[in-house]
């Protein structure tokens, strides 16, 4: 990996969702190879500062920044701050998520705005406000994390499945416009992975959905991570692409 470390010397990184899961292993992977990275986060300022911690140990900058990522009038101060401490941002994730699962029927209007607003209205807020910058620079790259239920659809998950659709949809517009500016635009689409969220399924839960894994595991954050560490240190030829993450399980 000496060229990705070479690569992603002093580029400044920003991963939304940071503090947990799949965007700690993002925002490690990222900055145990030599990038400056902003943690954010919406709640866990704790967790958030312990990835900043561990990041600083690799020998990097980094450093928590909290935001509430479904309003634009917040999101503006955070870059500004990431832009005033690392002086740019070069690579932007779109990682921050949450679920509130109910078949379309018993779906309050509040379960339906929250999932909207956080997995996919943020990536908007977050992108139109990184890439003027990008583009002044000539240079940028951008991966939202989507997800295999937003290609399939799920039960239960209306809500969360128009979000992470919403987001492939966007990143392919997004990359034709940026496309001759020097910004790529990608999405990582990921099967079941091993979070908080895997984990608190009940046993028999887990086993239903191992049994149409393929690859008979679920997913590590780390592989994710992986993927974007790709896509941002050699995916200077790749954009509006939408690369799944599922073990096999939608072939």
């Amino acid at each position: 990996m000496a060229e990705a470390m070479a690569e992603l010397k002093g580029k400044a990184c920003l991963v939304t969702g940071a503090s947990r899961g799949i965007g700690r292993a993002i925002a490690l992977e990222l900055g145990r190879h030599g990038a400056s990275v902003a943690v954010g986060y919406a709640h866990n300022v704790e967790a958030a500062e312990e990835v900043a911690a561990e990041i600083a140990g690799f020998g990097g900058q980094s450093f928590a920044i909290g935001c509430d990522v479904r309003v634009p009038e917040a999101v503006e101060p955070m870059v500004a701050s990431v832009v005033d401490r690392f002086g740019r941002i070069d690579v932007l994730v779109n990682n921050a998520g949450i679920t509130r699962d109910r078949t379309v029927a018993k779906m309050s209007r509040e379960e339906w705005d929250a999932v909207l607003q956080t997995n996919l209205s943020s990536v908007f807020h977050l992108t139109a406000r990184v890439v003027p910058r990008m583009v002044e620079a000539g240079y940028g790259r951008i991966v939202n994390i989507s997800s295999v239920i937003g290609v399939h659809g799920n039960f239960g998950q209306a809500n969360y499945a128009a979000a992470k659709a919403g987001i492939i949809g966007f990143t392919k517009s997004a990359a034709l416009e940026l496309a001759r500016k020097g910004v790529t635009v990608n999405a990582i689409a990921p099967g079941f992975i091993e979070t908080e969220m895997i984990a608190a399924m009940p046993d028999e839960v887990r086993a239903r959905i191992l049994e149409k894994i393929p690859m008979g595991r679920f997913g590590r954050p780390e592989e994710i991570a992986g993927v974007v560490l790709f896509l941002v240190t050699h995916g200077g030829y790749i954009t509006g692409q939408v690369v799944a993450i599922d073990g096999g399980l939608y072939t």
